[in-house]
């Protein structure tokens, strides 16, 4: 749940500086779609997807980050202290 927190934080950092992308979308969409601004979709869903991406990219390098300086879990081996 941690990781997911994580992602929903950055995703929205995405977007916030990513902005672009979604009002291409809206503003396609909500002029009723004409044939001038069909580069407003292909744009709008690539300047999105790369949102996403850049911040699932993000959440999994600072994941691993946080878990390889955790070190290595070592069992302990109580026999051996007998």
């Amino acid at each position: 749940m941690r990781t997911f927190r994580r992602y929903l934080l950055i995703q929205g950092m995405t977007l916030v500086c990513g902005i672009v992308g979604p009002i291409f979308l809206l503003v396609f969409f909500g002029s009723g779609a004409p044939h001038e601004l069909k580069w407003m979709y292909f744009a709008g869903l690539v300047i999105t997807a790369v949102d996403v991406l850049a911040a699932l990219f993000i959440t999994e390098a600072l994941t691993n980050r946080e878990q390889s300086n955790r070190g290595p879990t070592v069992a302990c081996d109580t026999s051996a202290h007998g």
